[in-house]
């Protein structure tokens, strides 16, 4: 019999766990009643825009990046090499700050 109770006691603990980690995923995937209706289509066009520009900006910067990897009239095969390592290398911070640090 004191199996049975206890059997009975820990599996009743266990269901109600589970029911309060369902009402809590369920209450924090709800909209909330202060937002206004369409809320979330705004926030996922919002997140569009922002890709959207940070391919725009990404383009940009290849095309800005391939236009200083090109040789000089009258440049140095020295020196276009040292102004290629240092456009490499700034080239990969802008692009770096584009993906992380999102729009300007």
């Amino acid at each position: 019999m004191r199996k049975i109770v206890k059997n009975l006691v820990v599996f009743s603990m266990v269901g109600l766990m589970q029911v309060g980690l369902f009402a809590s995923a369920a209450e924090a995937a709800a909209p909330r009643p202060g937002d206004p209706p369409g809320y979330e289509h705004r926030n996922d066009q919002h997140q569009r825009d922002i890709e959207k520009e940070k391919e725009r900006r990404i383009q940009e910067e290849n095309r800005r990046h391939e236009h200083e990897m090109k040789r000089r009239p009258h440049e140095s095969k020295r020196d276009w090499h040292e102004r290629q390592e240092r456009e490499k290398e700034r080239h990969e911070r802008a692009i770096y700050e584009i993906m992380h640090r999102g729009p300007r």
